[in-house]
Order: structure tokens, then C-alpha cells, then sequence
């Protein structure tokens, strides 16, 4: 069964030679099956906290990071073995699903060929739920189309097909309708919710779009920033819908 990540006194810090970012985070805890939304003004490092969540960025030494579920992990010990450890790139693609701000699509694989690389990657290769998936977002029309012909919304689509191709414990999403209209963004977002809850997938989305958050009633995590010399300090706080 899929468990709870668990991201604990955890703070990564970059620095530009006089000024100092730091994000801290006292707790953060993502489910199976729910969906928080992190929100922030530009700069308040949001892309940040989902890089630390998707074992993309090293945590800061002493965070702690882990995973409950049928093999209970420490995530932040991955690190230990350095960024290119093999186990930690194999958790990694393994437990979660990807979907950028662009698409971020293999622009030399066509529509099909971009949902099933996770597949393949993973030793998962399932057709049956490829098609699935490709249904159940509208681009049947487009599977053997390069990303280069698609629309935006189609790249969404794919993009979102493609994270949830190897059924992972967790989708993470870095402003998935920011470059759509507000029709096709309620339709993107609806439907990465719906099949992300249909299969227990847990969702952590960033967007600055509060009202529409608001409208699918999501839990949310805001980014606030203080600043402390010449330290900038973010850290997630709950607010309400």
C-alpha cells in the first residue's frame, strides 16, 4: 500500500554572494489520494519546495525526509550516496510523476511514445493502461503527433498522461495551467484531480491562481517570506480554501 511522505525540520538554502534564500519547513505531509496546492508571490520558492519534495534538490544537512509506505524509506539519506546515486534515481522516478509548467514533453518522441517512456523506465510497460489514460484526457487524435504540433492544453494533457503512466504514489505539478485560458485550465486542473484521486495518487500543485484553488476547494499551503538581515526566509503556512 502507499504511504505518507513526511518532510520534517527540513531547509535548503541558495545563495547569490550577498543575499541568502532559505526555505524552512517545520512539517509537511503528503497523502495518497489528496491534493494540496502551494501558493506564493514569485520568488517565495515554490519551485524550490517541489524540487525538495521530488528528490530533485538536495535537502539542507539535518532535514528529514521520508516515505511510509510498504518499504518505508529515508529519503534524505538517499542523498549520503551523492545526487547521481542510482537508488536514488530509481526511487525517484519510481514514486513520482512530473508534470512542468510546459509540458516539458520529449519533443523527438510522438504523444504515445512520451506517456509510455515512464513506463519503460520503470519496468512497468502496461498498453492497456496507456490507452486508458489517453482516453480518459480527449487525445486519442493526437498520439502520433510530435509535441511541436500540439497545443498547449493537448501538451498538459500528455503531460499529465505521461506522470500518471507508471502509477506513481505522488504527482507533483509546477504551475500545470499557468500558460492556459480559463476554460482549458478548469479543465486541465479537473482532470488531473479526477484521475489522480481515481488511482490514490497524492497531488502537490504550485499556482498564484487562488480563486480557482478556491473553486476546487483545495487544501493550501501559502509560501510566506520574511526577510532577516540579509537572509530571505520562506516557510509554508496553512490557509484557508
Amino acid at each position: 500500500m502507499p504511504g505518507d511522505l513526511i518532510l520534517s525540520d527540513a531547509h535548503v538554502s541558495l545563495s547569490d554572494g550577498d543575499r541568502v534564500f532559505r526555505l524552512e519547513v517545520d512539517k509537511l505531509t503528503l497523502q495518497p489520494g489528496k491534493a494540496i496546492a502551494l501558493t506564493g508571490d514569485s520568488g517565495s520558492g515554490k519551485t524550490l519546495l517541489l524540487e525538495l519534495l521530488g528528490l530533485l534538490r538536495r535537502p539542507g544537512q539535518g532535514s528529514r525526509y521520508r516515505y511510509d509506505g510498504d518499504n518505508p524509506t529515508d529519503l534524505s539519506g538517499l542523498w549520503r550516496a551523492g545526487a547521481r546515486s542510482a537508488d536514488l534515481a530509481q526511487l525517484r522516478g519510481r514514486l513520482f510523476g512530473f508534470v512542468p509548467q510546459s509540458g516539458g514533453l520529449m519533443p523527438f518522441l510522438t504523444v504515445a511514445e512520451n506517456i509510455a517512456l515512464p513506463q519503460k523506465l520503470n519496468n512497468r510497460v502496461d498498453p492497456d493502461w496507456c490507452r486508458s489514460l489517453i482516453a480518459a484526457l480527449r487525445i486519442e487524435d493526437v498520439t502520433r503527433l510530435y509535441p511541436g504540433a500540439l497545443s498547449i492544453g493537448q501538451r498538459q494533457r500528455t503531460a499529465i498522461a505521461r506522470a500518471l503512466a507508471h502509477r506513481p504514489g505522488f504527482v507533483i505539478a509546477d504551475e500545470p495551467t499557468a500558460a492556459l485560458d480559463s476554460d482549458s485550465a478548469d479543465a486541465v486542473l479537473e482532470q488531473l484531480l479526477d484521475m489522480s484521486r481515481a488511482h490514490n495518487s497524492g497531488v502537490i500543485l504550485s499556482s498564484h491562481d487562488t480563486a480557482r484553488i478556491a473553486r476546487f476547494g483545495l487544501s493550501r499551503l501559502h509560501l510566506s517570506v520574511t526577510t532577516d538581515g540579509s537572509e530571505v526566509i520562506s516557510t509554508p503556512k496553512e490557509r484557508p480554501c
